[in-house]
């Protein structure tokens, strides 16, 4: 490497060192600002009178308190009452109800733990999905040209215990005489899945005078997983519009968003677990509101608005089913409603690539998870049947860098007989390449065809709920990072920790790039630009050291076992399946033989010559 190479290759890593601290300072701004502009949003629509249109998430609490208030007079019954806390479980989820409100206040999933917790005591409470006065269901009902929210209100709970093991219960709240507010949840036996509608008798007047009932629903997701950063970063409020398109919002990045079409359902969306309510019907709008807050121990709080719309009746009833549970591909797609859109196995420019994943990678995964038990070993036979189903795309391209091995004697004669005249270099190289029957894109065209496979697993192992607390030699937890130091301090682009399995991904990726470094041997050249080409492979194991050193250590596993299978692979191809002295041989059989030159091959030496002709000229001009 001369002088002026070594130079370039210096400020091509301080440019993009550069671009990435810029990138990341940019970004953090940006989204600094967004939170700042949600928040003044919230502070200015509160001091703003309440319009005609429907109310929003952030409808003043206070002055609807006060019309409760007025209410108490009248309605003695409703309003007094004991607070108490009512359970039903099913063995997977356990929701408690209070007694004021008759809603859910606490969901709690039986056979799932946070992760501080699986390292305390064996006998440590479930994961809680949601738990704590901050959050709120509660409904906006008319009542004599008033409105009353429904957690004002104190029910009579009754639990059924029904003949398929379901579970229901029934929360009445009488208000005035014949009017009845009622809430029925049925907990199915087996499942996530909690059933429920709302039922007002009784009401028949009061609904003439109103076009939708408001569904508030307050709800703060807890901190559950090892990385509170990377969880903040997947929380995500997804919907579905009536007309079945899906659709999703980063809380990081769009804190509130108002649906004015009639939608099916809307959920709250963590790393591993969302929150979601399902209308039978639709509805009418909607809107959200979402907050990173400061306290460690929430993930975010969002509070909705789900406007109900009502049809006159005497007794009017809306059903709507809420899941509270793992966010589970198989489980999830079980439902048949795209909630299985909420895992993100692909989106932006390579949305294709969750393809891969739903039709290959998923039934794989869950096929091998019937007879092995460790996800480790799982993750080392998806390596090897990939790889294995890649080999001929492998082959092709290994094939292709032996051919122009086996040339490069003669590009160097062509190097040494043209010398700096690029132009006419080409356009041999060209001819070369068709007399002996090489394409010299042959060998980059089978790796691209590998790239999505590579993208799937990036996308899949940090979603993939199976992995989550699953342990693997050293990792404790295949789902997240496999720290084996902690620093105690931060390092720009790489972090407070040292993973093991990424610095064996970085080193493997080296040792990959080291050995085939022969491989582009008859691809050398002398344009500068080829040359700094040349040891991008060295760099970019470094730029991803960091880049990997907080993912999943199901991940990093992956790309570590698909570099050492590769490096298996390239070894057996050659030295068992590609003759160099053969191919040589093949390659001088086809000078002799008569050549059809492709419309692409004519294109290209026409735009040469013409190119060389320009700078024959070029010369003549300057005089």
């Amino acid at each position: 490497m001369d002088r002026n190479s070594i130079i370039g290759f210096v400020l091509l890593i301080l440019i993009a060192g550069g671009y990435f601290l810029w990138s990341n300072h940019e970004q953090k701004v940006y989204y600094e600002q967004k939170r700042a502009d949600s928040l003044a949003k919230v502070a200015n629509q509160q001091e703003v009178p309440e319009a005609a249109s429907l109310p929003t998430a952030e409808d003043n609490s206070n002055a609807l308190a006060a019309t409760t208030d007025s209410l108490h007079a009248n309605i003695t019954t409703a309003f007094q009452g004991k607070n108490e806390r009512i359970t039903l479980s099913n063995g997977k989820l356990s929701i408690q109800f209070n007694t004021k409100g008759g809603a859910p206040v606490e969901a709690a999933l039986d056979s799932f733990r946070t992760y501080e917790s699986k390292y305390i005591t064996k006998d440590d409470q479930q994961l809680r999905i949601f738990s704590g006065d901050s959050n709120r269901f509660a409904y906006l009902i008319p009542v004599n040209g008033k409105t009353i929210a429904t957690d004002e209100l104190y029910f009579t709970p009754q639990i059924v215990d029904l003949p398929d093991g379901s579970k229901q219960l029934r929360m009445t709240a009488q208000l005035e005489e014949g009017q009845t507010v009622e809430m029925n949840y049925t907990l199915p036996a087996d499942r996530y899945m909690l059933t429920a509608n709302l039922r007002l008798q009784g009401f028949e007047k009061d609904l003439k005078n109103t076009a939708v009932i408001p569904l508030h629903w307050t709800t703060q997701a807890l901190h559950t997983e090892k990385d509170l950063k990377y969880e903040r970063l997947n929380t995500q409020v997804h919907f579905r519009y009536s007309d079945e398109e899906h659709d999703y919002f980063t809380l990081e990045r769009t804190a509130q968003k108002t649906m004015e079409e009639p939608i099916q359902w809307l959920g709250l969306r963590t790393h591993f677990f969302n929150s979601t309510i399902i209308a039978d019907q639709s509805f009418k709008s909607a809107d959200f509101n979402g907050v990173i807050p400061a306290d460690s121990n929430i993930v975010a709080s969002n509070t909705s608005v789900l406007n109900i719309p009502v049809v006159a009746s005497n007794d009017f009833t809306f059903g709507y089913r809420w899941y509270m549970g793992p966010n589970d591909y198989k489980l999830l797609k079980s439902y048949k409603i795209d909630m299985e859109e909420m895992i993100p196995l692909g989106f932006g420019i390579f949305f294709f690539v969750k393809y891969i994943s739903k039709w290959m990678i998923i039934p794989l995964f869950d096929f091998l998870g019937r007879f092995i038990s460790s996800f480790g070993i799982i993750i080392i036979c998806i390596t090897l049947i990939i790889r294995f189903l890649l080999s001929f795309f492998s082959y092709k391209s290994y094939l292709s860098s032996a051919k122009m091995r086996v040339l490069k004697p003669e590009l160097d004669e062509l190097r040494a007989k043209y010398g700096d005249n690029q132009q006419q270099m080409g356009m041999e190289q060209m001819k070369l390449y068709r007399t002996a029957g090489v394409n010299p894109l042959g060998g980059c065209l089978p790796m691209l065809l590998q790239m999505p496979f590579l993208l799937s697993m990036y996308y899949f192992f940090p979603t993939a709920i199976q992995l989550r607390q699953s342990s693997f030699l050293w990792a404790e937890d295949l789902s997240t990072f496999d720290s084996i130091l902690n620093l105690g301090f931060n390092i720009p682009f790489y972090g407070s920790h040292v993973s093991l399995f990424t610095l064996l991904m970085t080193a493997t990726s080296l040792f990959l790039a080291i050995y085939n470094r022969n491989m582009t041997a008859g691809a050398a050249s002398n344009d500068p630009n080829m040359k700094m080409m040349k040891y991008m492979p060295y760099v970019m194991p470094f730029m991803f050291l960091g880049w990997f050193n907080s993912m999943a250590a199901g991940l990093t596993f992956y790309y570590t076992c698909s570099n050492l299978v590769s490096m298996a692979q390239q070894f057996v191809i050659q030295k068992f399946f590609i003759d160099e002295a053969a191919i040589h041989r093949k390659m001088q059989e086809n000078k002799g033989k008569p050549k059809t030159t492709s419309k692409w091959q004519q294109k290209m030496e026409e735009l040469q010559k013409a190119q060389a002709e320009k700078m024959k000229q070029q010369p003549r001009r300057n005089k």
